[in-house]
């Protein structure tokens, strides 16, 4: 069925009949129509006037969350193309996909069930309950598959008293819900950040990193290791660049990566929203590399490469320039149908190397107009990544020089193209010859 998307800051949301009322989640401060939890039964972070609770909440969020990603994580995740139409078969499909198309073994191997998984009231004991329509074997079943196929399981759920589609949030259920998780043998969790109260006399910056805080802790206190995805930033993004790189820098310590802006764009849009929605992640994303170190990683959102309307240009770019930026690498489309074209794109090794890369660096921009993007990242054993990113609708010649991108002076370079594998020798030029209109060259270049 069409779903038509409402932008957002936090999400971008479709309406689907079962989700049509959440078009005013941008700024989630304020509380859903439904009555919220007291929040006196809320954990004692998230109340107004209990400053020495706070205080020690704050002392023990001092200590980072445990480094569960040394690399960006991998894998797929419904909602870009399947939003709320999510099941169990779709999700056991897609994880089978994964499994045979080889992707898993090249590190795809996180398979996360997004929103609208669950029923719309919590059960007699206040515990989360999975659509028994839509998961009718439950979310446990869920994880004994994945592991069994040898993948891990991601869940979605939320810090404010919904979700983004209206279904029970944690607010007030953070520890709870974390012990379900473990029982479920959750390894993943996205925690969004819709319909989170702002208690009177409580800035919104404060509120979200309390409770955020406080999801990470309860997440801590089950002594499973669960993979910590924070949405936090995504809701700051427009609010000023001090406030959004705090959040940013405080989600770090909270979580083990981050979603930074806008969603990505969704299967069911045009061809030409989705290039625009990579683009445009692609260059805020960018422009946040100070803010990443190894182990902490920016998210820029889902991989499109199988969607409808890209060309393998355009996959290829959206693949090469994540790499670059040390980006998670979370496909979502429909796995079970992907072309060769774009099972080549997310399965290109090298590429992928350069985004697991051990050193954790995020590459930077070292020259950018209009039509065309140049970005290097530092690798292990003294090697640069360099991307020529043609960003407009026309070939073109895209260049820089060794010295620019950061490599140290030599009296010969080789250059590997990591699409083609054709390997070339410069005396400093690194240049790419007629890019085609959204097509990125990725080189792995060495000093000789």
């Amino acid at each position: 069925m069409s779903h038509r998307q409402v932008p957002r800051t936090g999400r971008a949301f479709a309406a689907l009949t079962a989700v049509a009322a959440c078009s005013a989640g941008l700024l989630a401060a304020s509380g859903p129509a439904s009555a919220a939890p007291d929040p006196a039964s809320a954990t004692a972070g998230a109340t107004a006037g209990d400053d020495a609770t706070r205080t020690a909440a704050r002392q023990r969020a001092s200590v980072p969350y445990p480094n569960l990603a040394p690399t960006p994580p991998m894998g797929w995740n419904n909602w870009s193309y399947y939003m709320c139409d999510i099941n169990e078969k779709v999700v056991l499909d897609n994880a089978r996909a994964l499994v045979r198309t080889g992707l898993a073994n090249k590190g795809y191997d996180t398979v996360t069930v997004d929103d609208c998984w669950m029923a719309k009231q919590r059960g007699p004991q206040g515990e989360l309950v999975p659509d028994k329509d839509k998961f009718p074997h439950g979310m446990a079943h869920i994880g004994r598959e994945l592991h069994r196929m040898g993948l891990k399981f991601g869940i979605y759920e939320d810090v404010g008293t919904l979700t983004c589609g209206k279904y029970p949030g944690s607010y007030g259920h953070f520890k709870e819900d974390a012990r379900q998780f473990a029982r479920w043998g959750v390894d993943y969790l996205k925690a969004d950040g819709c319909n989170v109260p702002r208690p009177a006399g409580r800035t919104k910056e404060q509120i979200y990193r309390e409770v955020y805080e406080q999801q990470s802790q309860a997440l801590e206190a089950t002594g499973r290791p669960i993979t910590f995805s924070v949405s936090a930033p995504a809701y700051f993004q427009y609010d000023g660049d001090s406030v959004w790189h705090q959040v940013i820098d405080w989600s770090a310590r909270v979580g083990n990566l981050w979603r930074g802006g806008r969603d990505i764009a969704l299967e069911q849009q045009s061809p030409a929203t989705k290039w625009s929605s990579i683009v445009y992640n692609f260059r805020y994303n960018a422009g946040l590399a100070q803010l990443q170190r190894p182990g902490r990683w920016n998210d820029p959102d889902f991989l499109l490469a199988g969607d409808t309307g890209l060309n393998r240009h355009e996959m290829q770019s959206q693949m090469s320039l994540w790499a670059m930026m040390a980006a998670p690498l979370i496909s979502s489309t429909d796995l079970g149908k992907l072309s060769p074209e774009a099972r080549e794109v997310l399965g290109n090794e090298e590429i992928i190397a350069v985004d697991q890369d051990p050193l954790g660096k995020q590459g930077k921009v070292i020259e950018q107009n209009d039509g065309f993007t140049v970005m290097s990242k530092p690798l292990r054993h003294g090697q640069r990544a360099v991307a020529l990113f043609n960003s407009g609708d026309t070939p073109r010649t895209v260049s820089t020089t060794a010295a620019a991108a950061g490599l140290p002076e030599a009296s010969s370079y080789r250059l590997r193209d990591l699409v083609t594998g054709r390997v070339g020798q410069s005396d400093g030029a690194i240049v790419a010859q007629d890019v085609p209109a959204h097509g990125t060259v990725l080189y792995r270049v060495t000093a000789r």
